[in-house]
């Protein structure tokens, strides 16, 4: 199969295309100097010869789209709506990422993918917008959220605690916020695995298993770098007032991939044992 995989050198779209590569697949990895998704002739042009779409372009500035909600809605709205209109159009599978900042937060039980959207940000608008752009179309398509990814190929929360411990060998991390900690590369192994079981149209949770705050993936981050779990000093989310509100749960079921007999990727703590080497070269 030929995929088109938008992001450019991104984060996650740098391993998707990577493991999609892998697997034997041609793929063709785009960043907006090729591909600017906010134009829809743009998209009808770029998408067409392509089997499978992965959309990984995003506005992913939280704080900066309370303030440029426009511009933000544009990349993560207009654009995977346009994605999804060309794409239905020549019949290929869209896979659009987005996020757990659908949801408010407030819950303390996982959301399930059919939960009710309540997003509470200016970026979790967009995204949720972005979401019902994409079912909107028609075509055939997955909606895969994410959530607290990190990976070797760009600025990550495990990367700046090593780089901060390096620096000041401590450093405070909130120990009131839990989600799902996940790496860039498994999720992308998940979107294989979706795709190649040709699953239906629908919503899946592509995030790791367990749960732990980001004080617990800090502590992880360090104690793979030699340093003492006393490194790292837990702090509230007081402490750190920004203009947008982060989720104080963050933590997504796995439902939809069990129905449709797909393993979800494995217990966070784990598959950072996997990662730490690349990510943060422990």
């Amino acid at each position: 199969m030929r995929w088109l995989v938008t992001g450019g050198s991104g984060m996650l779209a740098t391993d998707v295309a990577e493991v999609v590569g892998a697997a034997g697949h041609e793929v063709v990895p785009v960043g907006r100097e090729q591909l600017d998704v906010t134009d829809a002739r743009a998209c009808d042009v770029s998408v067409a010869g392509f089997d499978v779409v992965v959309n990984c372009a995003a506005w992913t500035d939280v704080d900066g789209a309370e303030t440029h909600e426009p511009e933000a809605f544009a990349v993560n709205a207009v654009g995977p709506a346009n994605l999804a209109a060309a794409a239905a159009r020549v019949g290929a599978r869209l896979v659009h990422v987005s996020t757990d900042y659908v949801f408010d937060g407030l819950a303390h039980s996982p959301y399930g993918e059919n939960d009710p959207l309540r997003p509470v940000s200016a970026y979790g608008r967009t995204k949720a917008a972005g979401e019902w752009a994409v079912r909107a179309a028609g075509g055939d398509h997955l909606v895969v959220r994410t959530a607290w990814l990190y990976g070797a190929n760009g600025s990550s929360f495990p990367r700046t605690i090593a780089r901060l411990l390096a620096e000041r060998g401590g450093v405070d991390v909130v120990a009131d916020q839990v989600g799902q900690p996940t790496w860039t590369f498994d999720l992308a192994l998940l979107v294989l695995r979706l795709v190649d079981a040709r699953v239906p149209s629908g919503t899946y949770h592509g995030t790791s298993g367990g749960r732990g705050t980001w004080h617990d993936l800090a502590t992880e981050v360090a104690s793979s770098l030699g340093y003492p779990a006393s490194a790292v000093r837990a702090t509230t989310s007081d402490a750190f007032v920004r203009p947008a509100p982060r989720p104080a749960y963050s933590v997504l079921s796995h439902d939809a991939l069990a129905a449709v007999g797909v393993a979800p990727i494995e217990d966070w703590r784990e598959r950072w044992a996997a990662a730490a080497r690349a990510v943060v070269n422990a």
